[in-house]
């Protein structure tokens, strides 16, 4: 009798675990349902959901907190897998030299200048560095998203803006290992040999995929596109997992696997993966915001608010930098503002440094720049037009 009883109190937890996350995500699909009615970025109201559902929040979840872990982490890689097939090796080769200038001006003009503010607000060496790349990096996610649906994927403003995200994703594959290494305390000479091994695997990926494709994928592709699915699905976990024991980052090596695939492949990925990586992806982004306690991110939002400025302000003039010859004036404000986001990348910096440093704050000032400036971002869109959208 009692492990019939023990037996049924097992079963009605996990039935009620499932209705939970089952109306967590009927919640996500009503918000992202919102965000598309009004023609936001709905990676904020995820955010504000997680906050509010978080500690402290208007109404805590009880979810376990292993599936959120697992799910978070699966859309990370997803987000960045998606990404990878965007672009082939050749493409991103021809767009880094093109955009080389504007590269470095992005650096310049975001990365220093946060570095300098977070020393100067006592984050240390350590904070300087991640701060440095949270504000460097865009959100290709949102600002993919805030193209598509201004119609504007074909446009000179879109292929401006891609080649400086491609060129932000790409710096990322020597900086996150060069983040874990201080991080975590390592040595020089171990520094050093993991940011070795990124940029070789980086560079090896690179020569292997230019003019190449891998023998058999586009067969699959065509007659076995679940089989394709599943392969490709699952080589890319075990590769991030695996990247991530080797001290390199998971999500590069997911967008470096998404690069390798170009073509039929690609596209007929994308479309089978796009509904995974959306729902993961809301998961990533709800977790961030559970994690994180409401009252702290009031707490830090005067320092939020200084970065954000100092954010949009760098992203502005870089794309000024990059839209200067254009003959519309209100192109580069919008190449500006479509690179004025920050979210996935800078969110997986911020949970790198926390998870394995004290450094205070850093979680809840990265969430309030990605909500201010997703917002700032797709309010700008919409008032900077050209005198014929006028």
């Amino acid at each position: 009798m009692g492990s019939y009883f023990a037996a049924s109190q097992a079963s009605l937890a996990v039935n009620l675990t499932l209705v939970e996350i089952g109306l967590l995500f009927v919640g996500l699909g009503i918000l992202a349902w919102i965000a598309l009615k009004f023609h936001v970025s709905s990676v904020p109201l995820f955010l504000l959901a997680g906050l509010a559902l978080g500690k402290g929040g208007i109404a805590p979840l009880d979810v376990s907190e292993q599936f959120l872990n697992v799910g978070a982490e699966i859309g990370a890689i997803l987000l960045l897998l998606v990404l990878g097939f965007e672009y082939s090796a050749s493409e991103l080769a021809a767009s880094m030299k093109k955009r080389l200038d504007a590269g470095l001006m992005d650096i310049v003009l975001n990365a220093l200048p946060a570095a300098v503010l977070a020393f100067i607000l006592g984050y240390g060496w350590i904070g300087a560095l991640a701060f440095a790349g949270i504000m460097f990096i865009s959100s290709s996610g949102i600002a993919s998203q805030l193209i598509r649906e201004t119609g504007w994927g074909k446009s000179n403003v879109a292929k401006r803006v891609t080649s400086v995200l491609v060129f932000e994703d790409i710096l990322m594959a020597p900086y996150l290992p060069i983040l874990a290494a201080v991080t975590l305390g390592l040595s020089v000479w171990a520094g050093l040999i993991s940011v070795a091994v990124a940029l070789a695997v980086t560079l090896s990926i690179f020569l292997f995929a230019i003019g190449r494709e891998i023998p058999g994928l586009k067969t699959l592709a065509s007659r076995g596109p679940g089989v394709l699915l599943l392969l490709v699905f699952g080589s890319t976990l075990a590769a991030a997992g695996a990247a991530t024991l080797a001290g390199f980052s998971g999500a590069v090596a997911a967008f470096l696997i998404g690069m390798l695939l170009t073509g039929e492949v690609a596209e007929s990925l994308r479309s089978r993966f796009a509904p995974l990586r959306e729902i993961f992806s809301a998961i990533f982004f709800l977790f961030f915001g559970l994690s994180i306690s409401a009252v702290d991110v009031v707490d830090v939002l005067p320092i939020a608010l200084a970065f954000s400025i100092l954010g949009v302000a760098g992203k502005m003039a870089v794309g000024w930098w990059v839209g200067r010859d254009m003959t519309d004036r209100m192109s580069w404000r919008r190449i500006g503002a479509f690179l004025a986001p920050r979210g996935e990348f800078s969110m997986i910096i911020a949970a790198t440094v926390v998870a394995n440093t004290n450094l205070a704050d850093l979680k809840e000032i990265t969430l309030g720049v990605v909500v201010m400036t997703a917002i700032f971002s797709t309010l700008a869109i919409r008032y900077f037009r050209s005198q014929l959208d006028r």
